[in-house]
């Protein structure tokens, strides 16, 4: 891509720097910025908070946006209550909230309900927009009948529940299947990839002959393939099937491994942690790898996935995992030494920005060299 595409998708726009006259503030046509948390939310919507200031003090904006936190409560008998301090007739209003709290006791459900009548108080109370910001999508992953079982898309109705309540955009980060954009349509979605992410965290391996990059099954097998070409790097995929819902199994490693001692695999999530830790076993066993690292964009922190990332570090050469901020992650995950978190307060501050500014999303995530518009 070229050197004009990477400036352009780090522009950061002022109501200052889009005005006609010098010195005169244009505001946006969508109403005034307001960005708000929900109780599990709230862990990110303060980092976004304070990149979007550090962002707009940088190029000198006086500009400022209105923060809300903490928008749910319970009532004694269970029922969520949402109630806004403030008028918010006329406001861009961006909602974010982490479905699955694992710091928490609130369940996916009750996140979830928690995020559809804070949409819904918004826009009864006037704002102009609202768009939902759910960095880990839960639900994504029963986007359609497990075969032979009588089961409902149930990603479809989350999707329909959220626009029902008010929602008119959508923004997640690398949701499990690419098929849930259409279930929001017409609404438009912004899918956010990690792929530019994983790209300059591993950016050191970069045309390295004893590199070679895994995809956990073929859902990645795509991704894996964007990042082995914009790093010039050898790819492999592991043949996986599931006997049973969240039960897999790994039979082969498919790939030429001749002179490669270092593996990174990539994956959207980690769960249970079974995949990985079987594609992991078989690498060092079979293929004589000496060296993993792992790059995932939500990690669920369910504890068999904590014993089994350390018994890989160290029995079997993982030494790295790169997750990110997703979902807020517990300390028994924090306090491993080999992992490291992405905080996607930058991605999402921009992001924001761009919509709020009628600009292109995409150019934010740009896909190096000839991989744009691929």
């Amino acid at each position: 891509m070229s050197d004009k595409s990477q400036t352009e998708g780090k522009e950061f726009f002022t109501p200052e720097g889009i005005s006609s006259r010098p010195g005169q503030l244009t505001e946006s046509t969508r109403g005034r910025l307001l960005i708000a948390g929900c109780a599990s939310g709230g862990y990110l919507s303060t980092k976004v908070v304070r990149r979007y200031q550090e962002l707009l003090k940088r190029e000198g904006s006086e500009d400022d946006l209105i923060e809300m936190e903490e928008l749910d409560t319970r009532f004694s008998d269970s029922e969520t209550c949402v109630r806004v301090p403030m008028h918010v007739g006329g406001y861009d209003v961006f909602l974010i909230q982490a479905l699955l709290d694992p710091t928490s006791e609130r369940s996916i459900d009750q996140n979830y309900m928690a995020f559809l009548i804070a949409a819904r108080t918004f826009r009864e109370h006037g704002a102009n927009h609202v768009t939902g910001i759910l960095p880990y999508l839960a639900y994504a992953r029963q986007d359609k009948p497990t075969k032979f079982r009588r089961e409902p898309t149930t990603a479809k109705l989350m999707a329909d529940m959220t626009i029902e309540a008010g929602i008119d955009r959508l923004i997640c980060w690398d949701p499990h299947s690419g098929q849930i954009h259409g279930f929001y349509a017409p609404t438009p979605t912004s899918m956010l990839s990690p792929l530019t992410l994983f790209i300059e965290e591993f950016r050191r391996f970069a045309g390295r002959e004893d590199v070679i990059v895994v995809a956990p099954d073929v859902g990645a097998s795509k991704f894996v393939t964007h990042f082995g070409r914009a790093l010039n790097l050898k790819c492999a995929i592991a043949s996986k099937y599931r006997p049973e819902p969240e039960i897999s199994e790994v039979s082969e490693i498919i790939g030429d491994f001749e002179g490669k001692t270092t593996a990174i695999l990539l994956d959207d999530m980690i769960s249970g942690g079974g995949t990985l830790h079987t594609v992991v076993t078989k690498l060092v066993r079979e293929k004589g790898i000496r060296e993993v690292h792992v790059g995932v964009s939500h990690n669920l922190c369910l504890e068999p996935a904590c014993e089994r990332l350390q018994q890989l570090h160290d029995q079997y050469h993982l030494e790295q995992v790169v997750i990110t901020n997703s979902i807020p992650q517990t300390p028994n995950f924090l306090d491993l030494s080999f992992i490291k978190v992405i905080c996607l307060s930058d991605p999402l501050a921009r992001t924001i920005n761009r919509i709020h500014h009628n600009r292109s999303v995409s150019q934010v995530f740009f896909i190096p060299g000839d991989l744009a518009g691929k």
